[in-house]
């Protein structure tokens, strides 16, 4: 297990220079300039994207407990002028920041939208099990004209053609059957949905604390 580690004389260099971009990184993951750190709360529960500067801001200010995951990320700062030491600060792909990490940060669910939602229905009509990437539409299974809302328990994914036959009628009336039942996505299946460039450590320790019923786990 790697560990966010200091090497002498780092807060004083890199407390001037947060914002160099960062170089000498494992030659494996390239300049880290759009990679995200996972942070994880003293609970164990993913809790928030970090970029590398907050997490080397994290890292100085004494807040990271410990960092692990397969891939770890070297940052060079200034030059200590006692020492004539460059100072360098290592993070991990994923860091357990000190605190407690009230349960109230975290989200019982995230902002509807297309995207979240093609991907939450695996891009699959509800009615007719069309998969597809284009073509998708929102649908509300209760119609709005009819009381239904705007909420994640009353969406699906549809083809242009089903919502275009089903228009302001429900699915009772139309003796249709859903293919699958609507839900809200949890606070972790949002923070997938947040990065495109998740590492392979940091999905794998997503997939693990998503609920069963996720078909992000099958999605991802």
């Amino acid at each position: 297990m790697g560990t966010s580690r200091f090497s002498k004389g780092a807060t004083d260099g890199v407390a001037v220079h947060l914002q160099k971009p960062p170089v000498g990184v494992n030659s494996e993951m390239g300049a880290p300039m759009n990679q995200l750190i996972l942070a994880v709360d003293s609970y164990g529960r993913p809790s928030r994207w970090l970029t590398w500067q907050d997490a080397v801001t994290q890292e100085v200010l004494g807040k990271v407990a410990y960092g692990f995951g397969d891939f770890e990320f070297t940052f060079k700062g200034g030059t200590n002028r006692a020492t004539g030491r460059e100072s360098t600060i290592t993070v991990n792909s994923i860091v357990v920041l000190e605190g407690h990490g009230p349960a109230s940060l975290l989200r019982s669910s995230i902002p509807l939208s297309n995207n979240a939602l093609f991907t939450r229905d695996q891009h699959m009509c509800a009615y007719c099990g069309r998969v597809a990437l284009k073509g998708l539409t929102r649908d509300h299974i209760i119609p709005l004209s009819r009381g239904g809302r705007d909420s994640w328990l009353n969406c699906c994914t549809s083809c242009v053609n089903c919502n275009s036959r089903k228009g302001a009628k429900t699915v009772d009336e139309l003796h249709w059957e859903l293919l699958y039942l609507p839900y809200a996505p949890t606070h972790q299946e949002g923070l997938i949905l947040e990065n495109r460039k998740i590492l392979f450590d940091q999905m794998e320790f997503l997939r693990a604390s998503l609920p069963k019923h996720s078909r992000f786990i099958q999605h991802t």
